[in-house]
């Protein structure tokens, strides 16, 4: 089904079920937008953790906390 056939489809249902398509779609894409966000900004920073030891330094004491979550 093609995208304007969709729509079409959509503005036969009663104005509360569209408004909840809206919703639903709204949320689909800042989810989307959100992920594509983040993709990006760790894609940006891979290289500074490559190769700036400071960042990464805590690391180095993972598997060595015993808290009580463990």
């Amino acid at each position: 089904m093609e995208a304007l056939e969709v729509i079409e489809k959509i503005n036969e249902l009663p104005p509360d079920q569209r408004m909840l398509i809206t919703k639903k779609i709204i949320h689909s894409v800042r989810k989307e937008e959100t992920k594509s966000q983040l993709k990006l900004a760790a894609e940006r920073l891979c290289s500074d953790y490559k190769n700036d030891k400071e960042l990464i330094i805590f690391t180095q004491l993972d598997g060595q906390c015993k808290g009580p979550w463990h």
